[in-house]
């Protein structure tokens, strides 16, 4: 049996949070669902999730700094952007997919996350900052 991938969903709204985790699980994923995104990076730092779903408009960091951070961790794991917003996608983002809000089947959202899914896996581990050397100074 193959282990089940793990979405981390995001959404400040509890009821779209609880209805994307309900069908989300349904179709045999493991969900980690959070309500704001300052716990999202927190539970994302701990490793083991495949794929970022979330919301853009949050309190504290919004849908598009997380997924900002999420790459610069692991810059394979997928991130799906979803917002009743259109027109503030037009700034930029470094989600793989945007979905606007009540544009979408949840067929299609399944799909896509398929699909995703099939292209990378997030980091299995606890991710831990890079150090940066200190530069060394040569004497001549």
């Amino acid at each position: 049996m193959k282990p089940k991938k793990t979405i981390l969903c995001v959404d400040d709204n509890e009821q779209a949070l609880s209805i994307r985790k309900i069908m989300l699980e349904t179709r045999g994923y493991r969900v980690v669902a959070c309500n704001n995104g300052d716990a999202a990076l927190e539970i994302f730092r701990r490793g083991g999730i495949d794929l970022v779903l979330t919301d853009l408009i949050m309190p504290g960091i919004d849908g598009s700094r997380l997924i900002e951070e999420v790459k610069m961790l692991s810059p394979q794991t997928p991130a799906v952007l979803i917002s009743g917003r259109v027109k503030i996608y037009e700034r930029e983002t470094l989600a793989d997919l945007f979905l606007p809000k009540g544009m979408y089947e949840p067929a299609d959202l399944l799909e896509k996350i398929r699909l995703l899914l099939v292209r990378k896996r997030g980091p299995k581990r606890p991710v831990e900052l890079p150090v940066r050397p200190a530069a060394r100074a040569t004497v001549a």
